[in-house]
């Protein structure tokens, strides 16, 4: 039997396209939305040129990735095609690779045509918020692309996601069927996992708390962990404020979920993240 040392010790490295990235301390990762109907309107590029400037700015600011993204996933957003989705990111992956050749892009999409034309174009790591249930081709893809791959908790579609949100414990059927898709990749032979338990995918604003005071559950599966909190209603609407305004409450849930082990924090507010990791940090020399 595996000691619970072993048992929760995470992998500490993401290959990145030859370049190793190390989860020693926790990351940053800027969010970039080159579409016109993100749910936040502060993160819309509508030219390429607009996301290579956003991208200079993030990266300046410490991001140590680029999440870019061409489909819109909050709730009820409208669906695009395949085509459009590739034409809208890459051009800005080919821009921003051309303009910062050491970046690290991750590309955030649910289909396996996508994800293999823009790792082409210049990105280094897939991001599906559909955990590959939405496209049977996603695990071989990156199976055979061997990429870090981001698997991302959701049932349903961003479409009807929020009809299935029914749990009798949130916590333990998300790390299940997370679990069942982790069990399939690693058959396929996908080196680099990470992941991320989708606050307000197919969940309420109790199902997200209650994910995030249970973070640290998900060290059982021995694999990096990415949250996704940035500005989301689990913030304002808890709150009662505007979107806008939820940068202070978005930097609270992140430094709840660094202290339980979050290693990935994916943010819209970069310098502001920054910070709160290097205080975090300063709390566990």
């Amino acid at each position: 039997m595996e000691s619970k040392d072993t048992l929760f010790k995470k992998k500490t490295t993401l290959n990145c396209r030859g370049k190793l990235l190390s989860l020693d301390t926790p990351l940053v990762m800027g969010i970039l939305n080159v579409t016109p109907d993100s749910f936040y309107p502060g993160s819309r590029l509508s030219s390429t040129e607009e996301a290579v400037e956003r991208a200079r700015v993030m990266l300046s600011e410490g991001a140590d990735i680029l999440d870019i993204g061409g489909y819109s996933t909050r709730p009820g957003a409208a669906d695009i095609s395949s085509q459009e989705e590739q034409d809208r990111l890459i051009p800005a992956i080919e821009a921003i690779v051309r303009e910062f050749p050491d970046v690290i892009l991750s590309v955030d999409t649910f289909r396996a045509d996508v994800a293999e034309a823009t790792i082409k174009a210049g990105a280094a790591i897939v991001n599906d918020v559909a955990g590959g249930t939405l496209d049977e081709q996603m695990f071989e893809t990156v199976a055979r692309l061997q990429v870090p791959y981001i698997l991302m908790h959701m049932r349903g579609t961003p479409q009807n996601m929020q009809t299935f949100a029914n749990y009798s414990d949130v916590t333990i059927e998300v790390l299940d069927e997370l679990q069942q898709q982790v069990h399939k990749l690693t058959r396929l032979g996908v080196n680099d996992i990470i992941l991320d338990p989708g606050f307000g995918f197919a969940k309420t604003t109790e199902h997200n708390f209650e994910l995030l005071n249970r973070l640290e559950d998900l060290r059982i599966l021995g694999l990096p962990v990415l949250v996704g909190m940035s500005r989301k209603s689990m913030v304002y609407k808890t709150l009662g404020i505007h979107q806008t305004d939820a940068l202070t409450g978005t930097t609270v849930v992140n430094t709840i979920a660094l202290t339980k082990g979050a290693n990935i924090l994916r943010v819209h507010d970069v310098k502001e993240t920054k910070q709160a990791v290097e205080l975090y940090k300063k709390t566990t020399l």
